[in-house]
């Protein structure tokens, strides 16, 4: 996920997580132990509508499968971007490098330098 999509919750939402911030390993009574540099500090995912607190998303939020399936976002489909023009594509499988325009084109210019080759043979 990236930083900039921060998700939001719903009242719904955020009364079920600040029911579950209390069983992050960092909390101790409404303050966060990361965030303690000798002053303690509020636990900040207690007090937000936003999923800002990386180690609650990735810890204490599985805890719920519900409220995680909610706030997740759906898998995004890997981009490629192509070794001969530069454009993003969506790859057909794992190992493929260039978009379907510039592999065609690849092909033909080494079907046309194999026929070459072969014909400077005979």
């Amino acid at each position: 996920m990236a930083v900039s999509e921060i998700p939001h919750m719903t009242y719904q939402q955020y009364r079920t997580a600040r029911r579950l911030v209390h069983e992050c390993c960092n909390y101790d009574c409404g303050n966060c132990l990361l965030l303690d540099d000798g002053e303690e500090c509020v636990c900040p995912q207690s007090i937000t509508y936003s999923l800002i607190c990386k180690w609650f998303r990735a810890a204490v939020l599985p805890l719920d499968a519900g409220l995680c399936a909610a706030l997740s976002p759906p898998p995004t489909v890997r981009r490629r971007r192509c070794r001969e023009c530069g454009k993003p594509f969506v790859p057909p499988r794992h190992n493929t490098l260039y978009c379907s325009t510039c592999a065609a084109e690849r092909a033909r210019r080494s079907k046309r330098a194999w026929a070459k080759k072969n014909r400077a043979d005979v």
